[in-house]
């Protein structure tokens, strides 16, 4: 598989060209695979004047030129080609006449990875690691300042370049590995050259190219290869509702209705709500759906067909070079919902198995759940999208931790977030956090206080869902003071030259930190060590004397979970909980590694938690 990975990545800009300049001809995408269950390709080619241009293949079994799409700009054509399951790898030899000169251009076609379609997605089995790469750890400092991108390195600035890049992230695998994370999520490291804040990388400027400061394409494979070697996949950070202002087709766009608002700044709404009310005015709704965010990100028009296709297309073979294990779809309900059904069944069309989440930024679970594919919506709208993030839970875990208890308030609200499962065609499938790159970190919501901390990531780790762990937080990464992003996107301690703290080797950290790192990588090794904490039925019961429990139950196990957020210790009846003890006498507290009697009260101490486990075959 690695050096399948690596071939492919030496020759996608090789395309090999007669009598003319090799860069002055864009493919995109560079190459494509034989054994696609879509068997159409469309291949957008970029140069001056390449709309006046006549086409042609050279015969090749199995793969026919069956029409050529041209736009309004004069420097664009679309090449349509049938690849039928017939074909075989090799070079595709394409022709074309312009201005009286005839040219040849060859096309790679690659065969695809063994068991590329039958690929695991991320799933509930997993916790996933959400990296900011400019902020993580700096393992090339050669490319922190590149000539010809806009934006140099200013690591003294919140808002700068602080040098992290994909070498640095490929260092910290053994760490990672070691602490019992089996995913990364890595914010988009494609190009953003932008002149300012292109670190986040939410503007992205080349859709096919990895950005020169993160790397090189040959560097984020290289990162695949190595994580999934130490059982750790990719999920790539995707953009579908906008560019960056510098992208090469903003000043020249294929179409003339290839951006919204006619390449226009106007603001969206952000109503989200207006993409389900049966109320909603169609000025709401086309001012939510194809407004701008800011200026410089120009809002994309997927009901353009050719647009379409060429996000759709390029979402794949990014799945394909990458070995990707998942996609996180930013913005996801501000880009067209028809396109969006699109591109989700496309996407799982071709790979089964594999997963996508969606960021709809609602605490409302009525407005999240109609993402999510399975849902019966009133509209009749049909999603494909297996996953969409939590902001409810998100939301109410915060919200919990920081309230006194009362009727309404304190753990109820964790209650009542989980209690709208029903709304979900698959909750377990649900992406589930307490922090994530665009909100304060949760040691920052919790005022800094540990024990309140060490509960939020107890209850992440163990009820449904698919968790989230945002980098640095088992070291309680803090922006207290400050709700900059910059400051939120703090650097990881030992990522970079200079820093006192590593979080690595612990050399540093203060006695809470450790304590915190410690716990975390404790949870995890719990987690991953029962998987009655991944795939059991949850169970929860009301809140009470400041004490939220529920059970993670299956055919053989049950661990049941006991929340104490009081400043003193809570007495439990074991009464309350004979519908998931019944049946067995003994457990065991997995935190402590103590024996449990279940049929006798008991004490839960101040600010802490218990994990209960409970063999059904206990007589």
């Amino acid at each position: 598989m690695k050096q399948h990975l690596l071939v492919i990545v030496s020759v996608l800009l090789a395309l090999s060209f007669t009598s003319r300049n090799v860069q002055a001809l864009v493919f995109e995408p560079q190459n494509w695979w034989i054994g696609m269950a879509h068997q159409s390709l469309q291949i957008l080619v970029r140069e001056p004047n390449i709309k006046q241009a006549n086409w042609q293949l050279i015969p090749y079994q199995g793969v026919s030129l069956v029409g050529v799409s041209r736009g309004d700009s004069n420097n664009y054509a679309f090449l349509n080609v049938e690849v039928s399951p017939q074909a075989r790898s090799g070079e595709l030899h394409f022709t074309y006449q312009l201005k009286g000169k005839s040219y040849e251009v060859t096309y790679p076609l690659y065969p695809r990875a063994d068991n590329s379609a039958q690929r695991k997605g991320f799933s509930s089995k997993d916790v996933i690691y959400l990296i900011n790469p400019d902020r993580f750890a700096n393992g090339d400092i050669k490319n922190d300042t590149l000539l010809g991108m806009r934006e140099a390195a200013d690591p003294q600035s919140r808002g700068g370049r602080h040098g992290g890049d994909l070498q640095g992230i490929i260092d910290h695998l053994d760490y990672l590995q070691g602490m019992g994370f089996s995913q990364l999520w890595l914010t988009p490291v494609r190009e953003n050259d932008m002149p300012s804040y292109s670190y986040h990388g939410y503007a992205i400027t080349d859709f096919y190219r990895i950005d020169e400061r993160m790397g090189s394409t040959d560097d984020y494979i290289e990162l695949s290869v190595q994580a999934r070697e130490k059982g750790l996949g990719l999920i790539m950070d995707m953009v579908l509702n906008h560019s960056g202002s510098e992208h090469w087709w903003v000043g020249d766009p294929p179409t003339n209705d290839w951006l919204n608002f006619g390449g226009k700044f106007s603001s969206t709404s952000h109503a989200r709500q207006t993409v389900q009310d049966p109320n909603a005015s169609e000025y709401d709704k086309k001012q939510f759906t194809d407004g701008w965010f800011v200026p410089t990100m120009p809002d994309l028009n997927q009901r353009q067909p050719l647009l379409a296709n060429y996000l759709i297309q390029h979402a794949i073979w990014w799945i394909e070079t990458a070995n990707l294990s998942g996609i996180r779809v930013d913005t996801y309900s501000y880009s067209d919902k028809a396109f969006l059904a699109q591109w989700t069944r496309r996407i799982m069309n071709e790979y089964p198995e594999f997963n996508i989440v969606g960021e709809e930024w609602s605490a409302d679970p009525a407005i999240a759940s109609y993402w999510q594919a399975g849902k019966v919506n009133r509209d009749g709208y049909r999603s494909a999208l297996p996953s969409v993030m939590d902001f409810s839970l998100q939301e109410a875990l915060i919200k919990a931790l920081n309230e006194p208890e009362s009727w309404n308030t304190g753990w109820v609200r964790v209650y009542q977030s989980l209690a709208n499962d029903f709304l979900y065609a698959n909750p377990n499938n649900l992406l589930i956090f307490a922090d994530n790159h665009d909100m304060s970190r949760v040691y920052t919501e919790l005022g800094q206080d540990l024990a309140k901390t060490k509960l939020a990531i107890t209850l992440l780790l163990t009820t449904r869902g698919i968790p989230q762990i945002y980098y640095g937080t088992e070291v309680l990464l803090d922006n207290t003071g400050s709700n900059d992003h910059g400051d939120i996107r703090i650097d990881f301690p030992g990522g970079f030259a200079g820093q006192i703290q590593d979080a690595k080797t612990q050399r540093g950290l203060n006695e809470r930190q450790k304590t915190m790192q410690n716990y975390v990588r404790q949870l995890l090794q719990i987690r991953n060590s029962n998987t009655v904490l991944t795939e059991g039925k949850l169970i929860h019961f009301s809140p009470f004397d400041g004490i939220y429990s529920y059970a993670r139950r299956n055919a053989t196990d049950t661990i049941l979970v006991l929340l104490n957020k009081q400043g003193r210790a809570v007495t439990v009846d074991p009464v309350r909980f004979q519908e998931v003890t019944k049946g067995s006498h003994t457990g065991h507290e997995l935190l402590t590694q103590r024996p449990i009697r279940l049929n006798e009260m008991r004490s839960i101490p101040a600010h802490s938690a218990q994990l209960i486990h409970i063999k059904h075959t206990d007589k």
